[in-house]
């Protein structure tokens, strides 16, 4: 990358790391059940809802119980439950369509990171009903209050319970891009671990591994802050004391438990210090093949801290020696290899391979030039690359 460039990407994310203490940055209030969650729609006078999910989430009848209780308070519920793995505008218009139709008052986000993407876009739609999504994709172009928006993850990975982004795929194009917001936080995210019990094991580990992800990626950049830094400390902790308890025993409900808070604590985290170019590869290849995002995150994430290389050494050392994956007294190379390998281990312990080969050649070119440009300037990583250095990762990651 040439001087130029660096310096412009370099100076854009000081900029953003100087604002973060002075951005209208809110943490989800954190409620526990349907009780809550009734109450607060009835403080707020909310007779109708819209309840945004996916088609999985309703074979297994995971919101029954809550609907029963919003029908006894004599609350309309409307369910929009045709979400995909990576929602599209489509999805968004058509769930925006039933929002009017119905006169509701307020949005309820079941499910996974998908179901909660769709249902922050239907938001934005709302507010702004004059704007496509096209138009809103980047930073700070929603800038207006959205619906009551309350969150109810089913999964313990995406952390977009407490996040400022929304990530979807034009119906048309294929592209994928990130909507980035304030008013894209959820007012409420409810962490009720029995709705994970039933996850399947593959679902549980990937949305694990994505939550890894979003914790080691807001710590190794450059727009750290003391409290993201705990945050991201607790979460990587928690993981790899957690998720493979969660995902041999599904029903370990102190695990399941653990995982919410991990992964609302690297919700936090990355919400202010960002990600880094595992997310930029797998929205690429979650939007060109339609790649889950957590299954993408699982198998990049080695591959990309490897690439870095001695400049975040020091940082996974650290994030080791707090999770008790080594003695402090272990160097700080060796530490960041057994750091990489844990990692690997717990994947090929769940199933996850280590290749993508969907991914084809011809379409690599692209593929890199998309991910360059979601991550630079707006990434803070560790080392700056080019679309042609970012090739190299795409191949190896295809080929394993």
């Amino acid at each position: 990358m040439d001087i130029f460039k660096k310096l412009y990407c370099r100076t854009f994310q000081i900029f953003f790391r100087i604002a973060i203490p002075i951005l209208p940055y809110h943490e989800p209030k954190i409620i526990h059940n349907n009780d809550e969650l009734i109450t607060i729609l009835l403080e707020n006078k909310i007779k109708n809802v819209l309840l945004v999910t996916d088609e999985g989430i309703s074979k297994l009848g995971l919101y029954n119980e809550l609907i029963n209780v919003l029908k006894e308070k004599n609350i309309e519920v409307n369910i929009y439950d045709k979400t995909v793995a990576n929602p599209t505008t489509k999805n968004v218009e058509e769930a925006l369509k039933m929002y009017i139709d119905n006169s509701c008052k307020a949005i309820i986000a079941f499910g996974g990171g998908s179901s909660m993407d769709c249902a922050k876009a239907t938001g934005a739609r709302v507010a702004r009903p004059k704007k496509s999504l096209n138009k809103m994709k980047g930073i700070l172009k929603v800038n207006k209050k959205l619906p009551l928006l309350i969150a109810v993850p089913t999964t313990a990975g995406t952390g977009s319970e407490t996040t400022l982004a929304a990530v979807i795929t034009d119906s048309e194009t294929r592209h994928k891009y990130a909507i980035n917001d304030f008013p894209l936080i959820p007012s409420y995210a409810m962490l009720d671990a029995n709705l994970t019990v039933g996850l399947p094991k593959f679902i549980t580990a990937t949305t694990g591994m994505d939550a890894l992800t979003h914790a080691i990626e807001a710590y190794i950049g450059r727009s750290r802050t003391k409290d993201t830094r705990k945050n991201s400390i607790e979460a990587v902790k928690l993981i790899f004391e957690n998720l493979l308890l969660a995902y041999k025993d599904g029903t370990n409900l102190v695990a399941r438990e653990n995982m919410l808070k991990a992964s609302y604590c690297a919700g936090l985290a990355f919400t202010k210090s960002y990600v880094g170019y595992v997310h930029a590869i797998a929205h690429s290849l979650g939007g060109k093949y339609n790649i889950a995002h957590g299954l993408a995150n699982a198998i990049i994430l080695p591959y990309v801290l490897k690439k870095y290389g001695r400049s975040i050494y020091k940082k996974l050392w650290e994030l080791g020696t707090s999770s008790n994956l080594f003695k402090k007294n272990t160097s700080i190379e060796e530490g960041t290899k057994i750091f990489i390998e844990k990692i690997e281990e717990m994947n090929k312990s769940m199933g996850i391979g280590t290749s993508i080969p969907e991914i084809k050649n011809e379409d690599i070119f692209q593929l890199a030039k998309t991910a360059e440009k979601e991550a630079n300037p707006l990434y803070p990583v560790p080392v700056l690359y080019t679309s042609k250095q970012l090739e190299e990762i795409y191949y190896e990651v295809k080929n394993g």
